[in-house]
């Protein structure tokens, strides 16, 4: 099945236009189906079956996977088995009857106000590198843009000048206003660091490690994770954080939602409608816990 994993790549890179971190969690489900059909000798991709998967997932569980988890594997499959009957490689689907539990969406953590600001100020440093990350920090939770996004940006897609991000590499191309602060910081990233750090004259990329070298989605995570440490928030950190920080924010202080959809880059406004129940969430927390006749 290694082969057509390799032709699975290509179809992801290069018709559906995934993203990395798409990308990355199709290929690692499959590969861990893959692995599973070789340690019970399914060699050929005709002798997989609907009890097949159900075996798989079974297996997952059994690891300790959540079902939330086996839902994400089980649409990884559904993907590489429809690219599988479009290629001519099979005639039957062997997911196609599999279902899979409805698990109940999570909100998004947010940080409040004063935990963003706590964030912020923990790349306090003259150094290069205590530099860089402020930027990039404060560029998330001004615009709000992915990580996935933020790791691809290139220099021609932010205008300093007039504060503002010309998202053109992702699939919804969109302008996003920078607020003063981080036009600030920004512009002093572009102008001491940068060209200190990135030896290549051709390098497009606005943000690299300390190498001058791609940075990938995950050394960004982890740049989060140390600063979120640092400043002592105790909160599930993930790569996201300030973008649904930013969407929650702006949502809170009057903004229209459908200013926040384009923002954000949402193709439906439905996606965007989990802020505002975030939002109604909190407010009935904060009326339980502040109104005197309401404990």
């Amino acid at each position: 099945m290694q082969d057509y994993i390799s032709d699975f790549t290509k179809h992801l890179k290069n018709v559906k236009k995934s993203s990395e971190s798409t990308l990355d969690s199709y290929l690692r489900d499959v590969r861990q189906f893959s692995v599973f059909c070789s340690i019970n000798s399914i060699e050929s991709l005709t002798l997989i079956n609907n009890d097949t998967i159900e075996k798989f997932f079974k297996y997952l569980l059994a690891l300790g996977k959540s079902e939330a988890t086996v839902n994400r594997v089980a649409a990884s499959l559904r993907n590489y088995f429809s690219f599988l009957i479009n290629k001519g490689i099979i005639s039957n689907n062997p997911i196609a009857n599999i279902k899979t539990k409805p698990i109940s969406k999570k909100l998004p953590e947010i940080l409040t106000g004063k935990e963003v600001l706590q964030l912020l100020a923990q790349p306090s440093g003259n150094d290069y590198k205590s530099i860089r990350d402020k930027a990039m920090l404060e560029l998330l939770y001004a615009t709000g843009i992915k990580v996935s996004e933020l790791v691809d940006l290139t220099i021609n897609e932010v205008n300093v000048q007039i504060g503002i991000v010309n998202l053109q590499s992702s699939k919804n191309n969109r302008i996003i206003p920078i607020y003063p602060a981080a036009v600030k910081t920004i512009t002093n990233y572009l102008q001491n660091v940068r060209p200190a750090i990135v030896n290549d004259s051709e390098e497009e990329k606005l943000f690299t490690n300390m190498n001058g070298q791609t940075l990938s989605r995950q050394g960004f995570w982890k740049i989060i994770k140390y600063y979120a440490d640092k400043a002592k928030i105790n909160k599930d950190i993930t790569p996201h954080t300030l973008r649904h920080s930013f969407a929650a924010h702006l949502l809170e202080n009057g903004a229209d939602l459908k200013d926040i959809k384009e923002m954000l880059g949402h193709a439906d406004i439905s996606t965007t409608q989990v802020y505002a129940q975030l939002m109604k969430n909190k407010y009935a927390q904060d009326y339980k816990r502040f109104h005197p006749l309401a404990k």
